[in-house]
């Protein structure tokens, strides 16, 4: 029997541990067991490259930084149970943000202890905005009081990177917990490909609200995101996957030997005109320069060789390593000297040196050793670069997750 001086210490003293556990464990964590932790350290495809001026641990250590810094800028409470990230200045945010946020969480669970509660809280702000045309699909902007604007629609682009990183969920957790990641991969994916899929031309569309005119046909490189279409095609056994992928990488090429074939370069829009995809002309959607390099497509490195180094799938190669060759020259081997701008025969108009632009060519280095020395270089100078503002510091981020060998598929 206890004596009973010693109970109330006891007592106070267990109640004293469960408090802290309750501290140290956020809700997600507790609950599902984390598969895939960071760092993953992937086996890309052979020949493919890493940084190799600095250790492994010095690199996920770096990662680290980048997310913590992300984590505290952008990520932020949208209500009780619900994330969102925070896009600019004014509070405001898009389904191409919301997309990374729940990418980055996932990818970086393990060391962020908060994970699962971050991604599950930024499910819940995605399902509770859903698009007018497809319920699985995102409305694509909402304001600093997290009510849709400009249009309750989707962008191809958020919606894809919602579904992969669902798929991420998936392994990372399971799908028996409060969330059911796989069903609502599943349920996203089929509605993309319903309504964010032209299926007579079988390419991305813009996004579901593009079904007519010129936008029907119209699509956007930065969407071509060819590993989260082979993800999408395992996870729902739907052959028309492969459809979307075969014509996404004989766009690539088009693009390439019919506008590029010097530099590699891709422009930010797409049309299809004369049975042929052609840059988009001036003020196509956004500004002048749709028909250019600029601020949709400098994603297009990162994208584009990501699913080179998982599947080693080679058909856009010829165009990466024309692109790596001519921005190394470009630049004069630094990476200072890349600017947010260029025309695809390699004419600069941009005058910034732009994350958004120089860190995600640290990925399309990483398909040959003959560009040892300038990944190096491009990783240094992503790694040390200051704070920018969101669409810089995530694109910064993910390249350096890839670079690092720290990304990973369903």
């Amino acid at each position: 029997m206890m004596r009973k001086d010693v109970q109330p210490v006891f007592v106070w003293r267990t109640l004293m541990l469960l408090c802290l556990a309750l501290i140290v464990l956020p809700a997600g964590s507790a609950f599902a067991a984390v598969n895939k932790p960071f760092p993953q350290h992937t086996t890309y495809t052979s020949g493919s490259i890493k940084p190799n001026h600095v250790t492994q641990a010095t690199m996920d250590n770096s990662v680290k930084t980048k997310w913590n810094a992300w984590k505290a800028a952008y990520l932020k409470p949208a209500g009780t149970g619900k994330y969102y990230v925070k896009y600019n200045s004014a509070g405001e945010t898009v389904s191409e943000a919301h997309g990374y946020g729940m990418l980055s969480t996932v990818l970086m669970a393990g060391y962020e202890a908060n994970a699962q509660t971050y991604f599950d809280g930024l499910y819940s702000y995605y399902t509770a905005h859903p698009s007018a045309n497809n319920p699985y699909l995102m409305a694509w902007k909402q304001n600093s009081s997290f009510q849709n604007v400009e249009g309750d629609n989707s962008a191809t682009d958020g919606d894809m990177d919602i579904a992969f990183s669902l798929l991420l969920a998936h392994k990372q957790w399971g799908s028996s917990g409060s969330v059911n990641y796989l069903q609502a991969a599943q349920n996203i994916i089929n509605a993309i490909m319903e309504d964010d899929i032209n299926q007579t031309q079988w390419t991305l569309r813009l996004g579901d609200w593009a079904t007519s005119g010129s936008y029907n046909t119209a699509t956007r490189p930065s969407d071509f995101m060819l590993n989260h279409l082979k993800a999408f095609r395992s996870a729902t056994g739907d052959a028309r996957w492969d459809n979307v992928v075969n014509k996404t990488y004989t766009i690539i090429n088009s693009l390439y030997n019919g506008y590029s074939s010097s530099t590699g370069l891709l422009p930010d829009f797409v049309i299809y005109s004369g049975g042929a995809y052609k840059p988009a002309p001036a003020d196509f959607l956004e500004d002048p320069n749709d028909g250019h390099y600029n601020y949709n497509s400098c994603r297009t490195p990162w994208r584009i060789t990501t699913d080179y180094l998982l599947t080693g799938d080679n058909r856009a190669l010829s165009q990466l390593n024309q692109l790596n060759s001519w921005i190394a020259a470009k630049a004069g081997n630094s990476p200072g000297n890349i600017k947010d701008g260029y025309k695809l025969n390699g004419t600069l108009f941009g005058s910034y040196n732009s994350g958004a632009f120089y860190a995600p060519f640290g990925v399309s280095a990483m398909t040959s050793s003959s560009n040892q020395s300038w990944l190096n270089s491009l990783w240094s100078h992503t790694a040390s670069s200051p704070q920018e503002d969101y669409y810089e510091d995530s694109i910064k981020l993910f390249s350096m997750i890839v670079m690092s060998g720290n990304w990973w598929t369903y």
